[in-house]
């Protein structure tokens, strides 16, 4: 979290942090491969529901492991939807709204490169 994110979106940014260990070093993770992880704050969303419902969606949306490049990512809800607009906690339309927005993310992610810098998506 401490490098600029990778993607930005209206509600989420992407964070990215490459796994490949410098000499000397240990790596980060044992394991091989992409790892993905999920910060939903209840700060921007309030209702156990409503977090549980966007981290589902994160994860259903995410790239197969196959296609993302070796590093650990972190998806991170930037900013709350309007209540105003979504009533109910874990609405379809809530649904339908964060996965297109999702998409947008992983799209300007992959538009900047395996490990390239900042995209912002509007």
């Amino acid at each position: 979290m401490a490098s600029a994110p990778v993607a930005k979106t209206p509600h989420f940014a992407l964070h990215r942090l490459s796994l490949d260990a410098v000499e000397g070093e240990s790596t980060l993770f044992a394991q091989p491969g992409p790892w993905l992880g999920v910060l939903v704050p209840k700060r921007w969303a309030r209702r156990a529901v409503t977090r549980n419902a966007i981290r589902r969606q994160i994860y259903a949306c995410a790239p197969d492991a196959s296609v993302l490049p070796r590093a650990a990512h972190v998806v991170r809800l930037r900013s709350g939807f309007d209540k105003a607009r979504f009533v109910s906690a874990s609405s379809e339309a809530l649904k339908h709204a964060v996965r297109a927005e999702l998409l947008q993310l992983w799209l300007g992610a992959e538009s900047r490169g395996p490990l390239g810098g900042t995209s912002h998506v509007a």
